[in-house]
């Protein structure tokens, strides 16, 4: 796939059918579970009934965000009746109520900090600019819980001192990332100027970032590429563009290698090893949206963006691995780099 193609009906109905497969399917399941007390030894739906599906709870969260993106790019995609049924029946108004309370037991303030948060922003973004009766109702149904989040970025990230800078689940600049967008697309000034002041302290300063370490055995995100995508939401194109050749001043010589090359994956059967298809397609948006930041004639820009392509590819075809594995989130992975504009 080169750079500036997009999503066709067939593919949109092709992830369709992967994450209709997961989002009723409770096992297996890896559940992020804190039990209090003997009562709450429970089933995964019985805990999470909206999100009980697709392994974890993240991934149940933005295989929700993906049907309704692709819904929304393809009104009559073959799958589309399948889609609302299945949406309908997880984002009730009574089931993400539940989901709330979950949140607010005693020993559950990291739950989904900040992965799983910053999917289910993405979420609320997606159907709050979607103009269709079922999309409003599952916005005001989502709310609640778009505004507990909310909540949880404004009461900890005054807290977090330093950026957890991993290539997995507690990735901050992923994290503040999609928080940044929903703050910016709900009109929530508090959060969004809370974002804007972390992103900058935890990161305006970075200089000459070890891009060369990556990638981690077990990463689905460049931390040195996360970051940079983050700051340009932050930085005006000029700050950006001066900051980027600070932080990664050799990819205007095609370095660091290890960055611009993509990951090597060995066994799409191991839960942790397919990580790297994720991290191909999430270096992949990350690069397209770094190379569009840059002014136009930033030499930059060609390199990531032929970069991008070739991890594009290298993912692509094996969104669909027919393991469990990776088919269970990996097509949201492919929705996102396909669908970003």
């Amino acid at each position: 796939m080169k750079t500036g193609e997009s999503l066709t009906e067939k593919q949109a109905s092709h992830f369709a059918a992967l994450a209709l497969k997961c989002v009723s399917r409770e096992f297996p399941n890896k559940p992020e579970h804190v039990i209090n007390n003997a009562s709450e030894v429970s089933s995964p739906k019985v805990l999470h009934p909206a999100f009980y599906g697709c392994y974890d709870w993240h991934s149940s969260v933005h295989g929700h965000w993906m049907l309704v993106r692709l819904l929304k790019m393809f009104p009559n995609l073959p799958e589309s009746a399948q889609v609302r049924a299945a949406l309908g029946a997880n984002l009730t108004a009574e089931n993400i109520r539940a989901e709330v309370a979950y949140m607010k037991q005693p020993n559950r303030q990291s739950f989904e900090r900040t992965y799983g948060w910053a999917w289910a922003l993405k979420l609320a973004e997606e159907l709050n600019s979607w103009n269709d009766a079922d999309g409003k109702k599952w916005s005001e149904n989502l709310q609640p819980l778009s505004e507990t989040l909310t909540r949880s970025y404004l009461n900890f990230l005054p807290k977090q001192t330093y950026p957890i800078r991993t290539g997995v689940h507690p990735n901050t600049a992923f994290g503040l990332a999609f928080a940044l967008d929903y703050a910016k697309a709900a009109r929530e000034r508090q959060l969004e100027a809370l974002l804007d002041e972390r992103s900058r302290t935890y990161y305006a300063k970075d200089v000459d970032y070890p891009g060369s370490w990556e990638p981690g055995g077990e990463d689905f995100f460049s931390a040195a590429l996360m970051e940079a995508d983050l700051m340009r939401r932050v930085m005006k194109p000029a700050e950006f563009a001066t900051w980027f050749h600070r932080f990664l001043p050799d990819v205007t010589k095609g370095g660091p290698a290890a960055l611009l090359q993509p990951a090597i994956v060995t066994d799409r059967s191991d839960p942790k090893l397919v990580h790297l298809d994720g991290l191909n397609l999430s270096r992949a948006w990350c690069m397209r949206s770094i190379a569009a930041a840059l002014p136009a004639n930033d030499p930059a820009r060609k390199i990531l963006a032929a970069a991008a392509d070739k991890h594009a590819a290298a993912a692509l075809a094996h969104v669909a691995s027919g393991d469990y594995a990776g088919e269970h989130w990996l097509a949201s992975f492919a929705v996102f780099l396909l669908s970003v504009r």
